[in-house]
């Protein structure tokens, strides 16, 4: 009972504000309209387990690795679904997005001692990174596929005139590339004038000087930006050469 009570507050505003969501995008007749709700739902589930499972587990790097193996997963099968899944699109999510974390969080982050190496920050930065990465590389995919489809015309008009289907859709995939990379670039550039990040305010919250904190979160903001750039890179670059008109995403 007294947790029941201590957590009752939050549940009853995440329950007004889910269903505040709902009810707007009810009201302007919009397709799928519970999916905020479901996906408010799902990640509240989420966070109880994982919050339970990290509470043991945040300085072990055995078990810190294995978090961070079964994030990525999750976040490369998701990005695939995003832009139609098969094993060409897995493999492409997958090795574009681990290029990116892999680079920036263990060979760059880590080894220049911008951030201490160790199994809670490891697990810190990999999430952060890992999530964004898989923002960007869904909106790079996407992006690209809808390009190409809205200007299918000029590009079958690069290859009639002898260009390789990569050459066809070379504005198209940077136009994606940039596109994807806007919300983390709006994001970087506001930070501290319009938004205060999560880390920055949880490590503050946690007892960590403001100094600190903003040095820890301008690692982070450095190190989504360079993550995101190579994955979305990747990405364009992996579904530039086409042949036929791509379906249109849903």
């Amino acid at each position: 009972m007294p947790i029941f009570a201590e957590l009752a507050p939050t549940l009853l505003g995440v329950a007004v504000l889910a269903l505040l969501a709902t009810a707007v995008l009810a009201a302007y007749r919009v397709p799928h309209r519970w999916a905020p709700t479901l996906a408010i739902l799902r990640g509240a589930a989420q966070l109880a387990i994982i919050s339970v499972v990290l509470t043991g587990v945040i300085t072990d790097p055995v078990w810190v690795a294995l978090a961070l193996l079964i994030m990525f997963g999750v976040a490369a099968a998701t990005a695939t679904h995003r832009i139609g899944w098969s094993g060409e699109h897995a493999l492409m999510m997958g090795t574009a997005m681990l290029t990116g974390v892999v680079v920036v969080s263990f060979s760059v982050v880590f080894l220049t001692g911008a951030i201490e190496f160790s199994a809670r920050y490891a697990l810190a930065i990999g999430g952060i990174v890992i999530g964004n990465s898989m923002s960007i590389a869904t909106l790079s995919g996407r992006r690209f596929t809808e390009a190409v489809d809205d200007h299918w015309d000029e590009v079958e008009g690069w290859l009639s005139l002898g260009a390789t289907p990569r050459q066809s859709t070379l504005e198209q995939a940077r136009g994606a590339v940039y596109s994807a990379l806007i919300p983390s670039v709006d994001q970087t550039k506001t930070t501290g004038l319009v938004t205060l990040p999560g880390a920055f305010v949880g490590a503050i919250f946690g007892g960590v000087s403001p100094l600190e904190a903003g040095r820890f979160q301008v690692v982070v903001l450095a190190a989504i930006m360079a993550a995101g750039s190579i994955t979305a890179v990747m990405v364009a670059a992996w579904l530039a050469p086409v042949r036929v008109r791509p379906a249109r995403l849903r």
